[in-house]
């Protein structure tokens, strides 16, 4: 595979939002070529999401699928996003001997690093796929974008724009803290996208 690096430039999503994307050209096995766009201003996963903190401290963070999931795997024409389970189930659990005093743990919110988070089906020259994409870090789900279930155009469209998936709240715990420096920036995604088969 070999990505040709084009020309950075603004685009306007149907959010309102300005992006800075690179224009990517990439050459497939038969000779053909996808162009698809990097967004600048985000972090990616090796399986392909983006992700992008809405706050300094990364509090919350977004989470979308890069358009080379739509270059390499094809159209995509569904989306089932992670729902978490009513937080109304609560489990107590004891701390101690003593049966008066019970902790309340939350429901289903939470989301570990190996937990499904965004399951894809695509569609390309008639060969259906589903990809299985797991979180990239422990979080707490906290809006999901039922937009892209019902119009998954959005993520082949405006992947970068109304086509997120997730808000995220990483989790606090010091031995699993979000830190962004783990993820690739878009140089680094595009060196990644190179060295593939």
């Amino acid at each position: 595979m070999l990505i040709h690096r084009g020309h950075t430039h603004g685009s306007k999503s149907n959010s309102s939002n300005w992006t800075s994307e690179r224009a990517v050209r990439y050459n497939m096995a038969d000779g053909d070529y996808s162009e698809f766009s990097i967004a600048h201003d985000r972090k990616y996963t090796l399986e392909h999401l983006w992700l992008q903190a809405l706050d300094d401290k990364a509090e919350s963070v977004k989470v979308g699928i890069s358009e080379f999931v739509r270059a390499e795997y094809g159209e995509i024409v569904r989306v089932v996003l992670t729902r978490p389970e009513d937080d109304s189930e609560f489990k107590a659990e004891s701390d101690s001997d003593d049966d008066d005093t019970i902790r309340i743990m939350g429901g289903g919110d939470e989301v570990g690093v190996e937990d499904l988070l965004i399951t894809l089906t695509t569609s390309f020259e008639g060969e259906i796929e589903t990809l299985l994409i797991n979180s990239p870090f422990p979080c707490k789900i906290l809006e999901l974008n039922g937009e892209v279930e019902d119009n998954p155009d959005l993520l082949n469209d405006d992947a970068y724009g109304d086509g997120w998936c997730v808000i995220v709240q990483p989790h606090k715990d010091p031995a699993e803290e979000f830190n962004d420096d783990q993820f690739l920036n878009q140089e680094e995604y595009i060196e990644m996208l190179n060295e593939l088969p």
